[in-house]
């Protein structure tokens, strides 16, 4: 039995059968180092994936503020800690004027939880509206609104789902204008039928760059007119940025600053801490003190002393190495060449994204079919090649990639040239 046989069967008996793992051969991997993983036998791996270490795996900046701060003092947040109002300031400063406070969290889930509860409170109504195909946590209630994967909790009497547009497959001649305008009808019969069934509406979730929806081009109008129907029928906006946030768009620091509306709640998590648990919800102070009168929340873990060095640490490297430039430029190289990989391969139907945020959407070239089988097919032999990444989208068949921020146009190339490989020997 090889050694990976024996760790498969190990986390079978103690995880179960069903813990997800990536590609048809697992990876035992060992070390990581900027955007490169290793495997236990020192094979490298380009990372074009995993977003948590935002500023590269194992970063020593992180890392030694991470190290120091543990080996000085680690407690909860009820009591004074000036480095965690420190962070707490200079991340609420990111944000417009309105959003000028925060509760941190541990996870993106309990993030988005806690925006649904706060919700819930500002407006005293109960329905939500998310798109379907959309996933934002694990708990059970964000569990059962989850339309991506499947879960065991059925879809709830109080929620509704409604489609976002996708201009590749819904465009059928109309205008911008004219598909957000069809597509935010959707959203207003979502508020009359919570409505007709006497639930008054809470809450809007979206992820601001809807990557579990597949990386649609975004539709100018959409957002905004699905916020003003939501917002006139007394609801809020949530904007899940866990995995847009932090510069990955290359815009701004902030994904919703590409639809010019600013979100009531922003909830964030998986970089924030460069792959220490840190998470948060970013809202209206006098909302949060109204809220804390009457429900009390604390979080034994959340908004530590060691999640805010990593926090603060993650900061500064954006700012020291200008990653929000190096997304623009990095993301418009890699973008530029996924486009011409498009012009040599009929699989390719469009390449999605923006920033170091960027997908391929891939289709049968004999009928124009989402080519769900060839895109898994594609995901495993990119991993034999040496590259990492998934795929998303209502019908799996968007490559999806998200690498580390200090990704380079020498790491952009060596993408590009496996993926024309692989593409090449289908």
């Amino acid at each position: 039995m090889s050694n990976l046989d024996e760790l498969l069967r190990r986390r079978h008996r103690v995880l179960g059968r069903n813990s997800p793992l990536f590609y048809d051969e697992p990876l035992n991997l060992v070390r990581g180092e900027g955007v490169w993983v290793y495997d236990a036998l020192g094979r490298a791996y380009l990372d074009v994936y995993n977003n948590v270490p935002c500023v590269g795996h194992c970063h020593p900046h992180v890392v030694e503020a991470v190290a120091r701060q543990t080996a000085t003092l680690n407690l909860h947040t009820r009591y004074l800690d000036e480095n965690l109002l420190a962070y707490a300031e200079r991340l609420t400063a990111s944000f417009d004027e309105s959003l000028n406070a925060i509760m941190l969290t541990c996870s993106g889930t309990e993030a988005n939880e806690l925006a649904l509860r706060l919700a819930r409170f500002v407006t005293g109504a109960e329905g939500i509206i998310v798109s379907d195909n959309s996933y934002h946590g694990n708990s059970t209630i964000l569990a059962a609104l989850t339309s991506c994967f499947p879960a065991g909790e059925p879809f709830p009497a109080h929620a509704r789902a409604v489609r976002v547009p996708d201009p590749t497959y819904d465009r059928q001649g109309r205008t911008d204008e004219e598909l957000a305008a069809v597509y935010a009808r959707q959203v207003q019969e979502a508020v009359d039928s919570l409505q007709a069934a006497g639930i008054k509406v809470a809450a809007l979730l979206f992820d601001s760059f809807f990557a579990n929806e597949g990386l649609p081009d975004r539709v100018p109008g959409y957002v905004e007119q699905a916020v003003k129907i939501v917002r006139r029928a007394g609801g809020v906006f949530i904007c899940d940025e866990v995995q847009s946030g932090f510069g990955r768009t290359g815009d701004a620091m902030w994904g919703h600053r590409r639809t010019g509306v600013t979100p009531d709640i922003v909830t964030m998590g998986k970089p924030m801490g460069n792959g220490y648990p840190v998470a948060g919800m970013v809202t209206r102070r006098d909302w949060i003190d109204r809220f804390g009168l009457t429900s009390h929340y604390f979080n034994t873990f959340a908004g530590n002393a060691v999640a805010a060095a990593a926090g603060a640490a993650v900061l500064d490297v954006i700012e020291r190495q200008e990653l929000l430039s190096n997304s623009r430029r990095v993301g418009a190289h890699v973008r530029a060449g996924l486009e011409k990989l498009a012009t040599k391969h009929p699989i390719i139907a469009g390449v999605r994204g923006r920033g170091l945020f960027f997908g391929v959407e891939l289709v049968r070239p004999a009928d124009r079919a989402p080519a769900a089988d060839e895109t898994k097919r594609i995901v495993n032999r990119m991993r034999d090649g040496g590259v990492l990444l998934s795929r998303t989208g209502r019908y799996n068949n968007v490559l999806k990639m998200r690498p580390p921020l200090v990704f380079s146009v020498d790491n952009a190339d060596q993408l590009l040239s496996v993926m024309d490989d692989v593409l090449r020997s289908l």
